[in-house]
């Protein structure tokens, strides 16, 4: 018997040093994703400093781009909780409606009971009583009325608790229809926010395609562009090895078994002249807009902001010194910090970072070396 319950104190002291072993690992990551997204927000917020003093453009497109970006997503958190209140608005009419019907059906349970009563008289009882021919059936009829009456207010009780409890619905029936009324109101206010960004950026697109006219300076910006991207994962690279993902399937095994990141038309390819000196070092894959950009493979995000050239660019790490790259979006659904899964969806494809239609940039880099994503699918075509 001592040593059954030795056994047991044993393991219930284990059960607790595991919780608080399991307590102490969340907190311990819960800082590090802290520090983590700390440290690449200093270093995007200097890579994105850089860029727009050097550039009044690009710091005009930025400003109109990620005005869009908190517009959209801002309206689809606004449309998401308005189909909530829709929903909750149904469903409050839909008790309304069965409490109603309640009502109504023990109201004409009352009626009856009223109308058995009237039948039997209310003289009845005093005849009983005078009339001692049958004490034990005079004692029966007083308990059955005894029953009527207890019957007749419990139902009483009922209807005004019915009662009440269609008030409450209407009332917050009348809430929910207030608040979907303000929500109406925030919507309209977003759309208008979101047009305003759109044409701010058509006029800087319109003052970039002027510029790219000219060779010299469009080969210009390309260099500046792309000078900010190296920049940039250079110092991921310095930051990321602190915060490895949490991969078990290692990134390098992974060469011509990969899905294409989104379904479109392949218009650039690795290693195709850009302009003057300047290659693709990614593929470029053009795609209706909104199209989804799915993860290629489990990892970390690393980077989801705007980059000049880039637009809204999400930046996956997939542990061992491999990144993917996202590019051009026009919303980005994940997160510095956040832990991805193979196939989920991080961002709609879009035009973000100058492009004339909606495209997605996409690249896969080992260390600070671009690689030729092609052999690393197993379909020839996205």
């Amino acid at each position: 018997m001592l040593g059954r319950m030795t056994r047991i104190l044993l393991v219930l002291a284990g059960s607790a040093l595991l919780g608080v072993a399991i307590a102490q690992d969340s907190a311990r990551a819960e800082a590090e994703l802290r520090q983590l997204r700390s440290q690449i927000e200093r270093i995007r917020g200097q890579v994105a400093k850089d860029a727009a003093e050097r550039d009044r453009l690009t710091r005009a497109l930025r400003t109109a781009e990620t005005a869009a970006n908190r517009a959209r997503s801002e309206l689809d958190r606004l449309r998401g909780e308005r189909t909530e209140r829709e929903q909750r608005r149904v469903d409050l009419a839909a008790q309304k409606t069965v409490k109603e019907a309640e009502l109504a059906r023990e109201r004409g349970e009352l009626a009856a009971q009223l109308r058995s009563a009237y039948l039997i008289s209310r003289e009845e009882p005093l005849k009983l009583f005078l009339n001692q021919q049958d004490p034990a059936r005079a004692g029966r009829m007083f308990a059955y009325y005894g029953y009527f009456g207890r019957a007749r207010a419990e139902q009483l009780s009922a209807i005004e608790a019915r009662v009440r409890e269609i008030e409450l619905l209407e009332a917050s029936l009348e809430t929910e229809q207030e608040r979907i009324a303000r929500l109406e109101k925030t919507q309209r206010g977003e759309v208008l926010r979101l047009e305003k960004a759109r044409s701010e950026r058509g006029e800087v697109l319109a003052s970039l395609t002027a510029e790219s006219m000219a060779r010299s300076a469009s080969l210009q910006r390309l260099q500046r562009e792309q000078a900010a991207l190296e920049k940039l994962l250079r110092e991921l690279r310095r930051v990321a090895p602190k915060f490895p993902p949490d991969n078990r399937s290692p990134f390098a095994n992974m060469r011509g078994k990969l899905t294409w990141p989104a379904s479109g038309r392949l218009v650039a390819r690795f290693g195709q002249q850009r302009a003057g000196t300047v290659k693709w070092e990614g593929i470029l894959i053009s795609a209706p807009r909104g199209t989804p950009v799915r993860a290629i493979h489990r990892g970390r995000v690393v980077y989801a902001d705007w980059l000049a050239g880039l637009g809204l660019l999400l930046i996956i790490d997939h542990g061992g010194g491999y990144l993917s790259l996202y590019g051009h979006n026009e919303q980005l659904f994940r997160a510095i910090g956040d832990q991805v899964n193979t196939g989920d969806t991080i961002a709609g494809v879009g035009d973000t970072g100058g492009r004339a239609q909606p495209e997605l940039y996409f690249e896969i880099r080992q260390s600070a070396r671009p690689l030729d994503p092609a052999p690393w699918f197993k379909d020839r075509q996205p």
